[in-house]
């Protein structure tokens, strides 16, 4: 059966002019920028110093590379626990073709849909991809809730991205009966996916560092459906921690998060980061 293919970009609704009437500050990003050297840029995908809005945290899940078996995922990991995989494929052609140059010079005239980053995502915007990357990457702002802030996940067309997809390599393991889809993220540093659950998959960093938070299926973590990653780490997070077990650890490139059934997870961008993940669906 032909793999489904996926693309999401979150994505946040911040212009270059932040004013008063709308955002509760006016602030020109691109003057403050101008006087800025980038803190981090790779790929051609830029955050600045003052586009930091969070920071790395602790790491409690365990790192495996190459030498981990396909017997030992499924006896350890595959049904029980999250697991960090690094250096189990190489994806280093892809990565070229992801720099932001190459991507929108082969993909920016794409139309993408946007959808509101909240539990409930009714509303949706349709952008293309070079629209997207100049007016919508931008930082989290604290103030902008789930459903000012979007993404887009699946609504695009799939043989313009068949091409750029082909060329990516999902990390070896596998699990029984199950088959894998893609899905590919773009997004500014402090945007994320808020605490959700579905099936299976693997989540690998391509540029940029992605925070992980996990929790089991029967350990139910705090938060409100409008609330972003961002507000729920500054806001909950500290008591969440206080009563379950928290599964947490930021990505950085070419570091791959496997996530079982059914577990609780939230991802929040450290910086301008570009993803991707395999969702293994029976």
């Amino acid at each position: 059966m032909r793999t489904l293919v996926f693309v999401y970009v979150w994505t946040l609704c911040v212009k270059t002019l932040i004013c008063e009437e709308k955002w509760g500050t006016c602030e020109d990003k691109s003057a403050k920028h101008e006087q800025e050297k980038p803190y981090f840029s790779e790929g051609g995908w830029i955050t600045h110093p003052s586009d930091l809005v969070a920071q790395p945290g602790p790491c409690n899940i365990d790192i495996k590379d190459s030498t981990l078996t396909q017997r030992e995922f499924l006896a350890s990991y595959a049904y029980s626990r999250p697991l960090i995989l690094r250096d189990v494929s190489d994806n280093a052609a892809f990565r070229s073709l992801v720099r932001r140059d190459p991507l929108l010079s082969d993909l920016g005239h794409s139309t993408i849909k946007l959808s509101s980053a909240n539990t409930y995502s009714y509303e949706k915007r349709v952008v293309t991809l070079a629209e997207y990357a100049a007016n919508y990457i931008g930082p989290q702002r604290l103030d902008t809730p789930g459903n000012e802030t979007f993404f887009l996940f699946g609504d695009h067309d799939y043989e313009e991205w068949d091409d750029l997809f082909a060329v990516y390599n999902p990390p070896p393991y596998k699990l029984p009966k199950h088959s894998g889809a893609f899905s590919f993220g773009l997004a500014g540093p402090g945007s994320g996916v808020p605490m959700h659950f579905h099936g299976p998959g693997f989540a690998e960093t391509l540029y940029g560092r992605k925070r992980w938070f996990l929790t089991a299926p029967d350990d139910v973590p705090e938060f409100h459906p409008n609330k972003t990653t961002l507000q729920w780490l500054l806001q909950d997070y500290p008591s969440v921690k206080e009563k379950m077990t928290i599964h947490e650890c930021t990505l950085r490139p070419g570091e791959v998060l496997y996530f079982p059934d059914k577990w609780w997870h939230a991802t929040l961008n450290i910086d301008t980061a570009v993803f991707m993940s395999t969702f293994l669906a029976l």
